[in-house]
């Protein structure tokens, strides 16, 4: 005799329990996507590269190359979730992290005040493209594409044309600097590549448990406002599955030479900016500015105001992610940031940031970094010649925006 199997009614508990667990999946579809397809990235690069792909010497150089796109696609999501875009990133990033170069060089300034100088900067120029952009109606596109020009050429004014090595600084302020992007969190004890590094283990458990104390916390606030909630066993699932990525990529990094300051600096920026898109007045705006620009007009939002001080943020944020790239290279280059504007956008895109805006995720936004960087990486692993590569990168682009319309249209 034939079994029939009857689906649960929407209004029972059991029918609210799926309707809610599809929901969290259709909500996350995007992430999960970008997930797998970095997995499926390293399984091929590790195959193709005969293991040295996933060797922790590799993976550990992978996330720091990582930080620099990485910033620019934090403040770049909120860029293309209020619906503009930043051209200028690329070339803004070389000038400031130029910038930051020459104060130490020519005028013998210490860290700390060359760092804050080149944040300035940074502020003032993000000012220049708000003022444009919000107060006079220039389109996003123009007044960013006009700096990008402009600042190439003001790089290769403030350098002279050439490589300016930071090792013409004062020499102390040239060994703190590069800590930011070459260093590493100090250690009780001397530790060599292949043993565990114990300050950075000590901190990769404690941003585990902080992870799972927030999520709780988060969850019964969720259930004292009356929000649904999934099951305590989806919710353990889900909570050892974070957990279990969050210790690998931390012990790759801890099984080297430990955790650089440069991604300290990055999961920090990540938090802060994951608070301001969710939880302040701020971010929501932009989401709603992003959304449908009229209705959020007409709800009362400041349109301008939030615009102009958008891009004052990004400039900040441009101008962190200049002194990063200046540190690790330990030089101010003329070619600074080339495509990195690109690389950001796709990183944004690619990390589930609708380019129609009002959508997109700051964590989505890093892993889209990440599968960027190991393109980078794994092709350069396999010397393959450099227009493939720039081929390929732009073929995921496509497919990505491809797969983001196809899904705004169901």
């Amino acid at each position: 005799m034939a079994t029939t199997m009857v689906q649960a009614p929407a209004g029972t508990r059991e029918g609210k329990l799926r309707d809610l667990l599809v929901g969290s999946v259709k909500h996350n579809t995007k992430q999960y996507t970008m997930a797998l397809a970095l997995v499926a990235i390293w399984v091929i690069f590790a195959l193709l590269t005969d293991g040295v792909f996933i060797t922790a010497r590799n993976l550990s150089n992978l996330f720091v190359q990582t930080v620099t796109t990485a910033i620019l696609a934090i403040g770049m999501v909120l860029v293309i979730v209020a619906g503009h875009i930043d051209l200028s990133v690329g070339s803004v990033l070389g000038f400031t992290g130029a910038v930051c170069a020459m104060f130490m060089i020519q005028r013998e300034w210490g860290v700390a005040p060359a760092i804050a100088a080149t944040l300035i900067s940074g502020l003032l120029i993000g000012a220049w493209h708000g003022f444009w952009i919000a107060y006079r109606k220039v389109p996003a596109f123009i007044v960013t594409l006009a700096s990008m020009l402009a600042f190439r050429g003001l790089i290769i004014g403030i350098t002279g044309g050439q490589t300016q090595g930071l090792e013409m600084a004062p020499e102390a302020a040239a060994e703190r600097f590069k800590l930011i992007g070459q260093g590493y969190i100090p250690t009780f004890r001397a530790a060599a590549e292949g043993q565990l590094h114990d300050t950075s283990l000590l901190g990769l458990a404690a941003v585990i448990a902080i992870f799972v104390v927030w999520s709780f916390r988060k969850r019964a606030a969720r259930r004292r406002f009356g929000f649904p909630v999934l099951p305590a066993w989806a919710e353990g699932v889900k909570l050892a599955f974070v957990s279990a990525i969050i210790a690998l990529f931390g012990l790759i990094m801890v099984i080297y030479l430990g955790i650089p300051w440069s991604i300290v600096l990055l999961l920090a920026l990540a938090v802060v900016f994951n608070f301001i898109a969710n939880d302040t007045t701020f971010g929501r705006h932009l989401y709603a500015i992003g959304g449908n620009p009229d209705a959020a007009r007409l709800s009362g939002i400041n349109v301008a105001r939030n615009t102009f001080m958008l891009f004052m943020v990004m400039g900040v944020m441009t101008a962190v992610a200049g002194i990063v790239y200046t540190s690790r290279l330990n030089a101010a280059t003329t070619s600074a940031g080339q495509n990195a504007e690109l690389d950001a956008i796709a990183a944004a895109v690619i990390g589930g940031t609708s380019l129609l805006g009002g959508e997109g995720t700051i964590f989505g936004a890093l892993v889209g970094a990440l599968v960027m960087a190991s393109l980078d990486n794994g092709m350069s692993l396999m010397n393959l010649d450099i227009t493939f590569q720039y081929v390929i990168k732009g073929l995921i682009l496509l497919l990505a925006v491809w797969v983001d319309m196809a899904q705004r249209k169901k």
